[in-house]
This record gives structure tokens, sequence and C-alpha cells, in this order.
């Protein structure tokens, strides 16, 4: 899918109409050094009015030598001579005006078609990873968790991620977002054999980190017409179309929650140091054993992990039988910032919080080498996940009986 340069919001969203679906779109030149260092497949980057004209010789000269099958569209308001003549020195494959539908599609095309010339219409087929945050108890801070954790999965655009809200009666993922979504999982309902990226794509919103999310419905009555099968046909288009999928779930076995079990690859379990809290996630173990769900992927997260309390780490490995992968101590500022719709990671990258969510997601991406212009510190292309990889597709858990 092509990646889109550009730092201003309005201007994302105008040229977002404009492109193909599952266009990336991230803020500046470093986010798509990152974003391209994953995606070998890429074929176009286009730079829109926002990106200083400097940049674009130094951007192009680099990657003529380093990725030659990507190539560059220029975008902006006005074309003029001088322009054309600094773009045509500079190696930009496409000049094309802002809103002129026509050209931008064509240019993009026309990228595809050289790449696929110089590349060869083949490849290995890329398959995204389903992480999937579950907590048997409610008020665990799960939905909390699961939002952050896609962020900084995500990382500002560096890699393509979703985040999909499967608390179907009461979701909070959109409103802690602060995002008011046009549409929601609901437009899906009826579409179970007939649902596609392109068709999926438009029931999406675009969170300002470059993270899509797929919303809840808005009213809990409409829970019960969500099948198994439009929620595993929902999870399976996603995973071809993105780096990681990221589900938030309801705190119980529903039908929709055993279903995202099914199709996960990493799972997530949340719990915090009270007795009713480890005894339902204790259960739920036993549950996740008996439908071996992830076996060698599941992430203990140990959430207001205040020692004061009376239970200590250590017995908590012991009455779940499963070492604690990450600890969050409470803190006000977590739901501060959830109250003002900007999630920790984003507000205040260098808190605690933010870091333990961090080291999180590095675990899940299988400690990732850093790459230039990550924040985070992570960056093997996605593409090169053999079927080996834990997140690679195909891994089915169980099957549920109708």
């Amino acid at each position: 899918m092509p990646v889109l340069v550009e730092p201003d919001a309005t201007r994302v969203a105008e040229l977002l109409k404009l492109l193909p679906a599952g266009t990336q779109a991230v803020e500046d030149v470093e986010r798509m050094h990152a974003w391209l260092v994953r995606h070998p497949d890429e074929y176009v980057a286009l730079l829109g009015p926002g990106v200083p004209l400097a940049l674009v010789t130094d951007l192009c000269e680099r990657l003529r030598v380093d990725r030659p099958t990507v190539s560059v569209v220029l975008v902006r308001e006005v074309i003029d001579a001088p322009l054309l003549s600094q773009a045509m020195r500079a190696g930009v494959r496409d000049v094309v005006e802002t809103h002129d539908d026509q050209a931008v599609g064509e240019a993009v095309r026309r990228a595809h078609q050289l790449h696929t010339a110089l590349r060869g219409p083949g490849g290995a087929t890329r398959t995204g990873t389903v992480t999937t945050v579950f907590s048997p108890k409610g008020g665990v801070g799960k939905t909390t968790l699961a939002v952050n954790l896609a962020l900084a999965l995500a990382d500002r655009g560096a890699r393509r991620v979703c985040l999909v809200d499967l608390d179907l009666g009461f979701g909070d993922v959109a409103i802690t977002m602060q995002l008011f979504p046009t549409h929601t999982i609901e437009q899906a309902i009826g579409a179970e054999s007939v649902l596609d990226a392109a068709q999926l794509d438009g029931l999406l919103t675009r969170h300002a980190d470059s993270l899509m999310v797929l919303a809840a419905p808005a009213h809990p009555d409409v829970k019960e017409r969500i099948t198994p099968a439009l929620v595993s046909r929902i999870l399976r288009t996603l995973r071809e179309s993105f780096d990681h999928v990221v589900v938030d779930t309801a705190p119980a076995f529903d039908d929709a929650t055993l279903t995202a079990l099914d199709e996960t690859d990493e799972c997530v379990l949340v719990t915090t140091l009270d007795v009713p809290t480890l005894k339902n996630v204790k259960v739920a173990l036993e549950t996740i054993d008996l439908l071996d769900v992830a076996p060698g992927h599941r992430h203990l997260l140990l959430n207001r992990a205040d020692d004061a309390v009376g239970i200590d780490v250590e017995k908590v490995e012991a009455i779940l039988g499963m070492p604690v992968e990450a600890r969050i101590a409470t803190s006000v500022d977590v739901a501060a910032s959830t109250n003002t719709g900007i999630p920790i990671v984003a507000a205040r990258p260098d808190h605690p919080t933010s870091q333990a969510v961090r080291d999180l997601a590095r675990t899940l991406l299988g400690g990732e080498a850093p790459v230039p212009g990550s924040s985070e510190g992570a960056g093997v292309p996605a593409g090169d996940a053999g079927p080996d990889h834990p997140g690679h597709a195909g891994q089915r858990r169980f099957r549920r009986r109708k």
C-alpha cells in the first residue's frame, strides 16, 4: 500500500480520499523510512504539500540507492515550471496537484506498474499478527492497556496497526481515544461471506497517531446480530492488510471473545492485585488451556501493581502458574490522560507506564532491532515473518462446535 508523508492532519484526511484503501499516512520523512524498513513490498511514497522541497533531493537520492523500486510522487497545491524543474532534477517520478483526483490515482497506478516490472508480480504474502487483550474481570484497565499497546505497536505510523473493539455491548475504545466514528462494526453485519479489505477499510476510523480503529456498536442491542463468522472474517481480513491487529474484548467468554481467541497469535492477560480478580483469572487460564489458545505466546500483565496491598508478584505467579511479564503501578496520570482523550503513551512517552507498555510491545514484536526514526526502537520488516514466526497465519487454536 502507498505511504503518504504529510504533517497536517487536515491535508492527510483530504489526500487519503484520493488514494487507495489502506494507504498509510505518517507525519514526517523519518517515520516514512521506518515504514519502508518494515515493508519491503512498498512501491510508492507520496510527499504532501507540508514536506519541504529542500528534503526532497536528499530523500530521492537515498531511495535511489536503498530502494530503487519505490517511486516518489510529489503532491503540491500549485505546480509551476520551477517546481517541475527541481523535482525532475531530484528524481521525483511524478508531480501532481492535491485536488486532481485523476492525476493522483494515475501516478499511483504508474508507480505500481513500474514496481511490478522491476520486481515481478510474485512475492511473499504478508500476514499480520493478532494480539488479543483479555481479562475475565471488568474494571482492571484492559481497554486502557489495549489502546496504549496499539499505539506503541503503531509507533506513530512506522507499523500499520488496527485496534478492534470487540466489547460489543459496552465498548469504550472510541470514547477513550476521543474518536467519533461515522461507521462501526455494525455496518459489517450480513457481510460474513463477502467482506473484503476495501469494504472493511471504509468502516475504520483513523486516529491522529496513524492508528486505525474498528469501533464497537453505539447500542448494545446490536451485539446479538454480530455472528462469530463475521468476527472471524473481520480478523482474517484485517491481518491481510495490517502488520498488527490488537483486539480489546469483553470481560467474559462470549461468542465474540471466543472467536477472537480462536484467531489469536499473542494473548495478553490483564490482572490486578486483588483476590476476586486473581481467582477469575485463574479460572480463565484453565479455560484457555483447555481451548489451547496461543500456547507459548501468553503474556501476563499486572496492573495497579502496588506492594502495599499485601499480595506480591511472587504470590501472583504462584497462584496463576505463569510469570508476570509486565507491571504497571497505580498512577493518576493514566486516568488523567484517558479523561483528556490522549492516551498516556502519546501524551507522556517518558512516563513509567508508557515505558512498561512499550517494553511489552517489544516483547510482542520479538525484540526487533532499532531502525532510524523509531522512537520505540524496534523494526524488522513485517514481511520477513516466515512460517515459524509466532505471528504466522494459519495457527488455528480450536474450533467451537456450532
